[in-house]
């Protein structure tokens, strides 16, 4: 878990170094009681009363003007922030130390600072600040000749060469750091820096070598004195235990009892220090080694004992996971009903630390899908199992509707991890009902579950299921291909792969589609799914698109419903049809560019004019209605690393977020951001979420993207088709994209979805 595993870099790590020797004074008298608390608080685990402490002790220090006090309390609080997941809090407290440290010439300080701020930038995924500060701390710290502090930085670069997949470096830089940990004394930074080597080494596959650290770190744990710290080190050691045992099957028994026996030692120490926190996690992996055994009804008794301890001490950080837990031993059990009941409590807890999760962690992309997903799609999974069961169609609607909750909750939640920011929380509050967006569309959410598909259908008369027999591995097989071959725009390999996902997505609900007069699709992809356009799955005649016009949105409830107001559209018009940076030219975007110009007006940027600064002053200066920018784009699964091309060079998705941020404030929203240009990683499922989402990012009610690099010439005249129809007052965006694909279609030379199926719709479908 992240907050175990990245959290525990800085607060386990920082060695209690004297405090700048300042003269007691009446004023300073209760500063040091109160810093004092602290320290006891934060040696107990106790980092709400840690935090509060240190913030008033910074307070108290302030006012007597006590500078080195003020600064030790300042570290001191960036500690327990840290470790309550405030790393916002911590970050501030750690550069008001530096800047203090600076202005009083304490070297000294300064290095254990930037220490602090090198693991802080460790957990966020700042992967260069964090070794530039991490590195810059252990020079310091050499110099004057404080090895605790280099040691502190040495297992912190150790942390960011382990999350960097780098086992070799990582294993050099914590065996330095348990070396400098012997020199200043420090035994519980030395057994934690072997077992982190411990770590390292079986992600090298030398696995003898990692027990043999990880037995040295277990007995130089056990010699420490009771503390919240020993506890914790003695829990990452039976993790890694845990890790040997699944790579090495014949030892099993012989490490299971070895994690046992740590796991058994950590809750005595929580026990004798009172610290619930602790307690919670050694119970909660206690009982998962029992749930391992097969022993189901023993590891439940035990993972509610760590749900107890976990909310007698306030760790929602962790109460979440052991509920998770509960709720999978309880489905074994066969008691459904109450192990809803148990994912819904993990749940409210995960939604209400949702910010927590979403600020930033040295996690990969993709690890908040692997580590939280399931918890969603669970739940998701029996709420269905128990609404196929309802007697009639009342019965099951709660079911339904709170299935459809949580889908949208896990799509809020995945947007929020990747951008990192609030825009998903502002959009959700501009939800409307399908029932006030448009009678003649409907939602389609596609479950893939492990055993089969579950088709919601979402409309103006309600919502109900359909299963299809199909195993999601086999769907992400197929979709996989699908997506492959549709980029072979010389050959009709796709077809069996786009006619074999329409029986699967669309054929099951198409008669009550047509019940209903359905005329619009608006699809909540999810997992391979996104990385696919809904437009070209084929029903052995037709494609899709040839039926219904088609839209995705990241999730209803991330969604701007409402029709393009037409009456004074402003456009913004930008792009590149030179080759810069290694790009290749895109020759038609100048007549793309004027054939809209032609259409709706707007003004244009071209080639040397499309730079950073001219786009900047006139996305700020003017309320644009559509912002169009046809220029190469390429989603990643790091947001850090998408971009947008300009003439002299890349702009982030934050950049353009800021941007046009301020239109999200106005009256009349941005309503529509189209790149027709932009390309996501071939099949990647993370990639297909950032450009998902852009409209949110963007806050804009709408965004039209590419999902692989098209045509130059079909994509303009697609574009420029789709703009024609957009003027009609009758004709919503939907239909406007569906007629100019149709378009394309209906010429000899694009007749290959390849050509148009690229270019989808995303959110406000009106």
């Amino acid at each position: 878990m992240r907050w175990l595993a990245c959290c525990a870099a800085l607060w386990l790590a920082m060695p209690g170094a004297p405090r700048a020797a300042e003269p007691a004074t009446p004023a300073s008298i209760p500063a040091d009681a109160v810093f004092a608390r602290g320290e006891d608080a934060l040696r107990r685990g106790d980092f709400t009363t840690a935090a509060a402490s240190f913030s008033e002790a910074v307070r108290l220090n302030q006012t007597a003007g006590r500078s080195g006090a003020q600064r030790e309390s300042l570290l001191r609080l960036a500690e327990a922030q840290q470790a309550l997941g405030g790393n916002g809090e911590a970050l501030k407290a750690v550069r008001d130390a530096i800047s203090l440290a600076t202005a009083a010439g304490d070297t000294a300080q300064i290095g254990r600072a930037r220490a602090a701020l090198g693991s802080l930038y460790v957990e966020l995924g700042a992967d260069a600040q964090a070794r530039a500060e991490l590195e810059g701390a252990i020079a310091v710290a050499k110099a004057e000749n404080e090895p605790g502090v280099a040691a502190v930085a040495q297992n912190n670069l150790g942390n960011l060469f382990a999350r960097q997949h780098d086992p070799a470096r990582a294993v050099t830089a914590y065996e330095e750091a348990r070396t400098l940990a012997e020199q200043a004394g420090d035994g519980a930074l030395a057994a934690r820096a072997q077992a982190n080597a411990g770590r390292a080494t079986i992600d090298r596959g030398e696995l003898d070598a990692a027990l043999a650290l990880l037995d040295d770190a277990g007995t130089r744990t056990h010699d420490l004195p009771a503390s919240f710290e020993k506890a914790y080190s003695l829990i990452n050691i039976a993790r890694s235990f845990d890790r040997v045992r699944a790579a090495r099957p014949a030892s099993r028994k012989q490490l299971l009892l070895r994690s046992h026996a740590l796991l058994v030692e950590a809750e005595t120490v929580a026990g004798e220090i009172n610290d619930g926190r602790s307690a919670a996690y050694a119970l909660g992996y206690l009982g998962a080694l029992y749930a391992e055994e097969g022993r189901t009804s023993e590891a439940l008794e035990i993972t509610r004992r760590a749900v107890f301890q976990a909310q007698r001490a306030g760790a929602d950080d962790s109460r979440y996971l052991w509920h998770a837990q509960s709720a999978r031993l309880l489905r074994q059990l066969d008691q459904r009903d109450a192990a809803i009941s148990e994912y819904r409590a993990a749940l409210e807890i995960v939604e209400q630390l949702r910010h927590a999760f979403a600020a930033g962690s040295a996690a990969a992309p993709g690890s908040f899908r692997e580590s939280l997903g399931p918890l969603y799609f669970e739940l998701v999974d029996l709420l269905l199992q128990r609404a196929a069961q309802a007697p009639d169609a009342a019965s099951a609607r709660p079911d339904l509707e709170s299935a459809q909750k949580t889908v949208e909750l896990l799509k809020a939640a995945e947007l929020r991890n990747y951008f990192r920011d609030d825009c998903v929380d502002a959009f959700r509050e501009k939800r409307k009902s399908v029932a006030q967006a448009s009678a003649s569309a409907a939602i389609v959410y596609p479950i893939l579950l492990p055993d089969r598909i579950e088709l919601l259908l979402s409309t103006s008369k309600g919502i109900e299921r359909i299963g299809v027999p199909a195993p999601a591995a086999r769907v992400s097989l197929e979709v996989h291909e699908f997506r492959r071959l549709l980029e072979k725009r010389t050959t009709r390999q796709y077809l069996p792969h786009a006619q074999q996902l329409y029986r699967w997505l669309i054929e099951p609900i198409e008669p009550r589609l047509t019940a209903l007069g359905t005329s619009t699709l608006v699809f909540v992809p999810d997992a391979s799914l996104r990385t696919i356009p809904m437009s070209a799955l084929h029903d052995g005649e037709h494609f899709l698109i040839e039926k219904f016009a088609v839209a995705i949105t990241p999730g209803l409830e991330l969604t701007d419903p409402g029709p393009l107001d037409r009456r004074h559209l402003e456009l913004f018009l930008g792009g590149l049809s030179e080759s810069v940076q290694g790009f290749p030219a895109l020759e038609h975007v100048r007549e793309e560019l004027q054939a809209i110009h032609d259409e709706l007006g707007g003004e244009i940027l071209l080639d040397e004019n499309f730079v950073l600064p001219n786009i900047k002053k006139r996305l700020e200066s003017t309320p644009y209605s559509i912002v169009h920018i046809a220029s190469h784009a390429e989603f990643e699964p790091n947001v850090n690393d998408t971009f947008l091309l300009t003439h002299e060079g890349r702009m982030s998705m934050s950049q353009l977020a800021d941007y046009v941020g301020l239109f999200r404030f106005r009256e009349t929203p941005l309503e529509l951001i189209m790149l027709s240009a932009c390309e996501t990683a071939q099949g990647d499922e993370q990639a297909a979420l950032g450009l998902a989402g852009i409209a949110v990012k963007a806050g804009a009610r709408s965004a039209v993207g590419t999902l692989w690099k098209v045509n130059d010439v079909a994509a303009s005249e697609l574009v420029a088709a789709f703009y024609g129809r957009l003027r009609d007052p009758e004709v919503s965006r939907a239909v406007a994209l569906q007629d100019a694909q149709r378009k394309l279609l209906a010429d000899w030379r694009y007749r290959h979805p390849g050509y148009w199926s690229a270019f989808v719709l995303i959110s406000n479908w009106l």
